[in-house]
């Protein structure tokens, strides 16, 4: 029995892909990791064998290796829960891999099967946009996931159970939406300036065209006062925008 789901792996701000493979064969009883697992990897042993007794599903009799490729790439932090139960539910036959073929998944999972944030859900959204792939993720880091962009597919869960009823069609998971913080108060406005008519224009045209602007003039000739007011004339930022200029 075999199964296999994306994930990344963390170095610095970049995500790198990794591929989480399981296999299940006749033999003494055994759940092994390799590929570089650290203490944490190490660990999810215990927390993914009582999640997936929490959602009812029992680990086999059998040899259980997991494999993270490749395997001279350090695996560092607890979002490999997630996709080591995924890939072990697949090769259990619970889940169709199909149905997890176009996702990577991150998220750490507490023992009654419950999936806990994990730093990184951003970079990770974009990584697995890179490599053609939508994100499973915890319900928490599903706004800051969405950031990443409306094209990608989120899929934000709370429970391990939940995920297996979305793939069943049992259920469906909507996708999150970015967690845009809203400015207290009002923006200055460029109406409130009294004078500066060419200024004001000038400013007007830019942002109407989207033109760039270079202000040059000595101390107290206006410019920052005109400066300050130029977004109370823009649109709002679309979330790929705030990400762009972050």
């Amino acid at each position: 029995m075999y199964g296999q789901i994306s994930t990344l792996a963390f170095v610095g701000v970049e995500a790198r892909p990794i591929e989480v493979q399981v296999r299940i064969t006749p033999g003494a009883p055994a759940f092994a990791i390799v590929g570089l697992p650290d203490k944490a990897v190490a660990e999810s042993r215990e927390r993914i064998r009582n999640a997936l007794h929490g959602v009812g599903l029992g680990l086999p009799y059998k040899h259980m290796t997991v494999n993270l490729a490749p395997a001279d790439l350090p695996k560092e932090g607890s979002h490999f829960d997630l996709p080591i139960a995924l890939a072990m539910m697949v090769a259990m036959e619970a889940i169709a891999p199909a149905a997890i073929a176009n996702f990577a998944a991150i998220g750490e999972l507490a023992l009654d099967g419950s999936i806990r944030s994990v730093p990184g859900a951003l970079p990770a959204a974009i990584g697995a946009n890179i490599i053609g792939k939508g994100l499973i993720c915890p319900e928490a880091a599903g706004p800051e996931a969405a950031w990443a962009g409306e094209h990608i597919d989120i899929l934000a869960a709370p429970h391990l159970l939940s995920l297996v009823n979305h793939f069943k069609g049992l259920q469906t998971i909507p996708r999150p939406k970015p967690n845009i913080a809203r400015a207290d108060g009002v923006l200055p406005d460029l109406a409130d300036i009294r004078g500066q008519e060419t200024a004001k224009r000038v400013l007007e045209i830019a942002a109407a065209g989207s033109h760039n602007l270079l202000m040059i003039g000595p101390p107290g000739s206006g410019k920052s006062m005109l400066a300050s007011r130029l977004p109370s004339i823009l649109p709002p930022l679309a979330p790929e925008e705030i990400l762009g200029i972050a």
